[in-house]
């Protein structure tokens, strides 16, 4: 696995995020899963970025810093409780570890436990989440998703 060049940095997200994480995570399912149903508009998905997923969970941004002060937003992760709900990365930038240093930021965050559910064919995804102790412990047939996608239901469970 190689590594940015540039440090990445963790905050916590913002609301004015709603517009950068919105088009990542539109950018990076449609690179990483170009088979998945579209069943909402760009601005529908803004609209819930930004009235659900950052109000209602606790999301996590990670940074590039930039020459000139700015900083390039390379993924975020968003828990709620227990649920890990969203961890997307930039498309260009996935496979350097920044994935890695989400999925640890959301393991320190202090639950006992973690779950999500991935899509079966979202195969990166699903190694990825079984490379960091995630163990797969149901499948389905779609029918609990938007996208109507068969999916997997993974847990962590911190040791010790």
């Amino acid at each position: 696995m190689s590594s940015v060049s540039r440090p990445v940095l963790l905050r916590e997200a913002r609301a004015e995020d709603a517009v950068p994480l919105t088009r990542l995570f539109l950018a990076s399912r449609a690179a990483a899963m170009p088979y998945l149903a579209r069943v909402h508009s760009d601005e529908a998905t803004l609209a819930w970025m930004t009235h659900v997923v950052l109000p209602g969970t606790d999301v996590r941004v990670a940074e590039i810093p930039e020459d000139g002060g700015g900083a390039q937003v390379a993924g975020f992760v968003s828990l709620d409780g227990t649920e890990l709900e969203h961890l997307y990365i930039a498309p260009g930038l996935r496979r350097r570890g920044i994935g890695s240093l989400l999925l640890d930021a959301a393991k320190r965050s202090g639950p006992e436990e973690l779950t999500l559910y991935t899509f079966r064919r979202n195969t990166g995804a699903r190694a990825f989440y079984e490379r960091h102790g995630f163990t797969a412990v149901a499948f389905d047939d779609g029918s609990r998703n938007e996208e109507k996608e068969p999916d997997v239901r993974y847990r962590w469970r911190r040791s010790g």
